[in-house]
């Protein structure tokens, strides 16, 4: 068995890169605050962002294989090439759907970023499948050093990415998950050797490298548009707050505005929508993880926001933070016990019957309870 000599453009090898950063910054970019948007918009954007990174991965992976110079004519089956594109868009609309419907945990982010790890690995091996009249022969270090690499890495992507869902993490996210599709290829392709297949095994029509690089210069000129359009939306500076102009002392006082009615509603979600509930009516914030749990007087529901996040949205002194934990309406206290340096405060919920008051809460839920 006589191996074939290869290297790489090196053009095409950074084209390769820029392809991958453009489709995570895109997709990444599309799912940002879906928290706060309808379950079919949720749907469409997850689609959407699904066909960035998936189409991302397969783009970037035959933007490097056009530079791949072997000393042979080959092809590729169009059938096995567009499969290995579906289950790239596959692997990351799933991964996003268990990020974007279920609660987002460390096991969530771990079998979110395995996933589309594997997917990669899964895409670069039937995309090579689809090489015709030039065979692969991969070593079995080679394969387990891809798939390692492809799924510690994109695990680090997205933990980075959706750990805080802030422009900084987004863009570190962005670079790591860039950064994991490329090497991840160059890592399978050390291990790859290549002989010469004078006969074909096709399953759909073959293509050549011109028209391959057709395709890949129309995806990767889509890419470039939407990573254009978030990125405008990306770098857009907030817009300042107008000041309201001075009212004349002679004219007629006008009505204060409504207050804006979305910050007087906490969202929670339930048989796959997204409800509100007056914050009045909530007596109880419970961190549990990322997220947090809401308790009335009858229910207990799962919301979003993290318990960082509910300090700074809802007003203040509807609420006060008991416990690194915790944020209790007073109103719905019935009872407070003091521990020695701490206390506990008593509730007469369905779902929750106590609220612990650390040490260094004490004194302010003292005050605020009038004891």
């Amino acid at each position: 068995m006589q191996f074939l000599d290869f290297s790489h453009n090196p053009l095409l090898v950074f084209a390769s890169l820029f392809v991958a950063m453009m489709s995570g910054f895109t997709g990444l970019s599309l799912t940002k605050g879906l928290s706060g948007r309808s379950v079919a918009q949720r749907k469409v954007l997850i689609a959407l962002a699904a066909i960035a990174l998936g189409g991302g991965i397969w783009s970037m992976h035959f933007v490097a294989m056009l530079g791949l110079q072997l000393p042979i004519l080959f092809y590729y089956d169009a059938a096995v090439t567009l499969a290995s594109a579906l289950i790239a868009i596959l692997a990351t609309g799933i991964a996003l759907l268990i990020l974007h419907f279920h609660p987002r945990t460390r096991t969530t982010l771990v079998l979110a970023g395995g996933i589309v790890g594997l997917g990669v690995v899964a895409m670069h091996y039937l995309g090579m499948s689809a090489m015709q009249l030039c065979r692969a022969v991969y070593s079995p270090l080679g394969i387990v050093l891809a798939i390692t690499s492809s799924t510690g890495l994109n695990i680090a992507a997205f933990a980075i990415a959706y750990g805080r869902r802030t422009q900084r993490n987004l863009v570190l996210g962005t670079l790591f998950f860039g950064c994991s599709v490329f090497s991840v290829h160059f890592i399978a392709i050390s291990g790859t050797s290549f002989i010469a297949a004078p006969v074909t095994n096709e399953v759909g029509p073959l293509i050549s490298n011109e028209i391959m690089a057709i395709g890949v210069v129309l995806s990767s000129f889509v890419l470039c548009g939407a990573f254009l359009l978030t990125g405008v939306t990306f770098l857009a500076p907030a817009q300042p707050q107008a000041s309201a102009p001075e009212k004349p002392e002679d004219t007629q006082a006008q009505p204060e505005p409504v207050a804006n009615v979305a910050n007087k509603r906490i969202p929670y979600e339930q048989d796959g929508r997204t409800h509100f509930v007056d914050q009045q009516s909530v007596a109880v914030i419970r961190a549990e993880g990322r997220y947090t749990y809401l308790y009335t007087a009858n229910a207990k529901l799962f919301c979003v926001w993290s318990i960082t996040e509910a300090e700074k949205r809802l007003d203040a002194g509807v609420f006060i933070k008991t416990h690194r934990s915790y944020l209790l309406n007073p109103a719905f206290v019935t009872g407070f016990e003091r521990l020695k340096d701490s206390g506990v405060c008593h509730l007469e919920l369905a779902n929750l019957t106590k609220v612990p008051v650390s040490r260094s809460r004490l004194h302010a839920v003292r005050d605020v309870l009038g004891i």
